[in-house]
Formats: structure tokens, sequence, C-alpha cells
């Protein structure tokens, strides 16, 4: 079985769950560093992105969503 065989696999052929999976690992490094140091994360997102930031997220997932739907 090849890697990309594998990676597939652990994604079940699915682009919204691997999208899903990444947010999550995203979130708990986010956390972790975060608790460690609460000022590294203030520069990456600006407030004034932030919301736009959420809009294009969830975009983004919906997109994924539909992409492989049948019913929709």
């Amino acid at each position: 079985m090849t890697m990309w065989t594998r990676i597939k696999a652990f994604f079940s052929d699915s682009e919204t769950i691997f999208w899903a999976r990444l947010q999550a690992g995203i979130g708990v490094i986010a956390t972790i560093v975060t608790y460690v140091d609460p000022q590294v994360l203030s520069p990456v997102i600006p407030g004034e992105w932030f919301p736009w930031f959420l809009v294009v997220n969830g975009v983004l997932t919906e997109f994924l969503r539909r992409r492989r739907a049948e019913d929709l």
C-alpha cells in the first residue's frame, strides 16, 4: 500500500474530513501555544481580519462538503 493510499484512507477519501481534522489539529496546537505564551498568536490574525477569516473558512468548508454530496 502506498503512502498516498494510506493518507486517503485515514481521511476516508473525504476532503471535508481532512479539513475538519486539520482545523482540529491547528486548534490543539494554538491552544497549547496560547497557554505557554499568550502573546505568540496575537499578531497572527489581527482583529480586523478575523471576521473575514471566519467567512472564508465557512465558505471553504461548505464547498468541500457540497463537492461530494450527491443530493445537493
